[in-house]
């Protein structure tokens, strides 16, 4: 083989280690630059079976929508974006304790595929001892509360939720407390609270992670738990 020919064989597979030797340098940067991910899922308060809870929620795309019988059937637009959910279950087993009430948030009607936080559900709340041991719903699941309608579209996707663990029902003052936050926005006065008159329990969120991520520290303060 002629010299010039050995020179550039050379010179390639050199060219290859130094690209390699870069490429696993990236690869080590990155790897250092990445933060675990944060639990979407975050319990506050006692081993209670029942509580309070709050939901965050994704719409991808705006929707029109009405909400089973509340304002009669009326439209209501709700822009793209996301959204966030009160609501209660307070018994110690069954359909209404918090486990089975949050598993039923996330899934959809009709065979449909339920919500993907659905997986990460089952497997922290087994490991808070939270819930029975089967809490896949038997049934096909009915289309009851407002925000049952909601979390039936492909295009809203239920993405965590802070769970408060507490024998006593928060429901109406968390509604109370999320809606006098200057983050948060009324769609529709009285939607999602069917059973707490003067209150709205679905509202647009403007706040993104950084608001999401403070929520507890702040329920912990102003709940005591």
């Amino acid at each position: 083989m002629g010299g010039w020919k050995a020179r550039r064989i050379e010179e390639f597979f050199a060219c290859r280690l130094v690209n390699v030797r870069r490429s696993n340098v990236c690869s080590n940067s990155k790897a250092l630059d990445e933060k675990p991910k944060a639990s979407s899922l975050v319990f506050l308060g006692d081993e209670s079976q029942g509580g309070s809870y709050i939901l965050r929620i994704h719409l991808a795309e705006t929707a029109a929508l009405s909400f089973g019988g509340f304002k009669r059937g009326e439209t209501i637009e709700l822009p793209a974006g996301e959204y966030t959910y009160v609501g209660s279950a307070m018994a110690k087993r069954g359909a209404a304790s918090l486990a089975n009430r949050l598993v039923r948030h996330a899934t959809r009607s009709g065979g449909k595929e339920p919500h993907k936080f659905r997986g990460e559900m089952f497997s922290r709340f087994k490991s808070v001892g939270l819930g029975n041991r089967n809490l896949k719903p038997a049934r096909n699941k009915n289309l009851h509360w407002n925000i049952d309608h909601l979390l039936d579209l492909p295009a809203a996707e239920l993405t965590g939720a802070c769970i408060l663990r507490t024998p006593e029902c928060l429901e109406a003052r968390l509604g109370q407390f999320l809606e006098c936050d200057p983050h948060t926005v009324v769609v529709e006065k009285g939607l999602g609270a069917n059973d707490v008159p003067g209150n709205t329990h679905l509202l647009r969120l403007s706040g993104g992670a950084a608001w999401w991520s403070s929520l507890p520290g702040r329920l912990s303060v102003e709940f005591d738990i």
